[in-house]
C-alpha cells in the first residue's frame, strides 16, 4: 500500500512533533513514523503499576529557556508550567555537602578557601569567552583546569565530566562545557539560588498535547512504526518503506540520530555521506527509575565526585516535583552513560536493579531494599552526541544527497547541548524551511 503526503516526519521526538505542527499549521498534509509506542522521544514518559505517571529519564528546563514556555502558550497550557528553586548538592569523600548558592561554596572545606574563591569567580571568567570556536580545539580539561586551578579541576570537575563521558572525556570538547556554565550561571535567583521549570505531568503529557494537536488538524502519527529504508531517484527520494507499507512524500524530514538516519539511507545514499553520518560519536545511557516509599534525601540533583561511583548524579525528583503530585510515593532517577561496550549494557534489568543498589547504600546507609515499590530500566542506544575538538568541522548539516530530504537531530544543536528548548527550537526553524520549499512547489 502506497499512501500520498506533503511531509513525512521520521520521529516523533520534540524536534519530530515541532516540525509536524508547524507543517500542519500551515494546512500541508503530514505524516509522523515513530518507532515507539508514544511521543516524546527521550523526555517520553512511562506509568508505574500504580499509575504514577514519569518520564523515562530525568527532564526539567531552565527558567531562561524561551522555546518551551513560548511552545506551551501556544497550546494554552501555560498554566500548567511551574517554577521552582533547585536543591542541588555533591557527594565526596562520603559525605553529603550542599552547592546550591554562592554561600554554599564558600562552606566547601574540601577545598582550600583560595580554591573556593577562584571556583567562584569561573563564572566571570567563563562569560567572557564570546566566540566559542575560539575554544573548539581544546578539551575541557585543557580550557578548564588553567580557569579554576588543578584542585577544583580534580575534585568538582574531572569526576563529573568522567561520569558523563566515561571513556571518551578525553575527547570532548571544551564548548560543552562552557556552554553548560554560561547557561547554568544565567538562570540564578537575587540570591544566586538556580530556578527551574517543569510540566505538571510530565513532558509526556507536554508531547502527547503536540499529537493531539497535529492530529487535530489532521496530521497523523503512527507508533510502533520504524522507518526500514526509502526508494530514491535522480537525487530525490521517491518513497519511505516501513514493515507494514510504503509511502510518499513531497518532503522528508529526519530526526532520528545519526546512525539511525545512516541506516535508513543505507544503498540509497553514497558511502562517502553515510561515513560522514557514521562519524559522529555517541554515548547510550542506562537509567534505573525507583519508585520509593519515603525519600533519599532533601536534595533534588546530586552530583555524584566520589571516584568508583558509577552514576552522573543520583536525581531525586520529588524533591523538585511535590510528592503529592505522585501519589506520595518519591522518584529518583540513577542515571549511567556510557559506550554499549560496557559489559553493564547487557545487563538484565534485575541485575543492573542489584549493581546499582549496592552503589546506592554506600551512600545512604539507612537505605533498605524494601523501600522499593517498583522500579524500571531504560535504555537509549544514542542519548548523548560526543562533541570532539573541531565538532563543527564535521558534523553533518540539514541538506542531504536528497534534494527533498533534510536531516534535524539533536547531535546538530551544537553549540547547544541536546535538550528539549532547543530540539523545539529546530523543529521550528527546520519547519519553515520545508513550507517554504513547499510552497515553492
Amino acid at each position: 500500500m502506497t499512501t500520498n503526503f506533503d511531509a513525512v516526519i521520521v520521529g516523533a521526538g520534540f524536534t519530530g512533533l515541532t516540525s509536524a505542527l508547524q507543517l500542519a499549521r500551515a494546512g500541508q498534509k503530514v505524516l509522523v513514523l515513530e518507532a515507539d509506542t508514544v511521543p516524546g522521544g527521550l523526555a517520553g514518559t512511562f506509568d508505574f503499576k500504580d499509575g504514577v505517571t514519569i518520564e523515562k529519564f530525568y527532564h526539567h528546563w531552565f527558567d531562561n529557556d524561551k522555546y518551551v514556555p513560548e511552545l506551551v502558550r501556544e497550546l494554552g497550557m501555560e498554566g500548567d508550567v511551574v517554577i521552582m528553586p533547585s536543591k542541588t548538592g555533591m557527594y565526596f569523600n562520603g559525605r553529603h555537602w550542599r552547592l546550591s548558592t554562592p554561600l554554599d561554596l564558600l562552606r566547601f572545606s574540601p577545598l582550600p578557601f583560595l580554591d573556593r574563591i577562584r571556583l567562584g569567580l569561573m563564572v566571570f571568567k567563563v562569560r567572557k569567552v564570546k566566540d566559542w570556536k575560539s575554544i573548539e580545539h581544546l578539551t575541557i580539561r585543557e580550557w578548564l583546569e588553567p580557569l579554576c586551578g588543578k584542585n577544583a579541576y580534580r575534585i568538582v570537575w574531572q569526576p563529573l565530566i568522567e561520569n558523563k563521558f566515561s571513556v571518551v572525556a578525553d575527547a570532548v570538547n571544551a564548548v560543552w562545557m562552557w556552554k553548560k556554565l554560561v547557561l547554568r550561571g544565567s538562570t540564578r535567583d537575587s540570591k544566586g539560588g538556580e530556578q527551574l521549570a517543569y510540566f505538571k505531568g510530565g513532558f509526556g503529557r507536554l508531547a502527547q498535547a503536540m499529537a493531539d494537536e497535529i492530529t487535530r488538524l489532521g496530521g497523523e502519527i503512527r507508533y510502533n512504526t520504524p522507518v526500514t529504508g526509502v526508494e530514491a531517484d535522480a537525487g530525490r527520494i521517491t518513497a519511505m518503506h516501513t514493515p507494514a507499507e510504503t509511502v510518499q512524500a513531497r518532503e522528508y524530514l529526519l530526526t532520528p540520530a545519526f546512525p539511525i538516519v545512516a541506516n535508513i539511507l543505507e544503498g540509497k545514499a553514497d558511502e562517502h555521506y553515510l561515513a560522514k553520518l557514521r562519524r559522529v560519536g555517541y554515548l547510550a545511557n542506562l537509567c534505573l527509575v525507583l519508585e520509593l516509599d519515603r525519600s533519599l534525601s532533601d536534595t533534588y540533583w546530586i552530583n555524584v565526585n566520589d571516584p568508583g561511583f558509577p552514576f552522573v548524579g543520583v536525581i531525586e525528583h520529588t524533591n523538585f516535583d511535590s510528592p503529592a503530585n505522585y501519589d506520595g510515593k518519591h522518584i529518583v532517577f540513577l542515571s549511567r552513560y556510557l559506550p554499549k561496550a560496557d559489559p553493564l549494557w547487557n545487563y538484565s534489568d534485575e541485575e543492573y536493579l542489584n549493581f546499582a543498589l549496592g552503589h546506592v547504600q554506600r551512600m545512604f546507609p539507612e537505605f533498605k531494599r524494601e523501600w522499593i515499590s517498583e522500579y524500571r530500566v531504560w535504555r537509549a542506544d544514542y542519548a548523548q552526541p560526543i562533541t570532539e575538538r573541531g565538532y563543527s568541522d564535521y558534523v553533518p548539516g540539514r541538506a542531504t544527497p536528497f534534494s527533498n530530504a533534510t536531516i534535524s537531530t539533536m547531535a546538530q544543536i551544537y553549540p547547544e547541548d541536546r535538550g528539549t528548548n532547543y530540539a523545539i527550537r529546530e523543529g521550528k526553524s527546520v519547519a519553515a524551511e520545508l513550507v517554504k520549499r513547499l510552497s515553492k512547489a
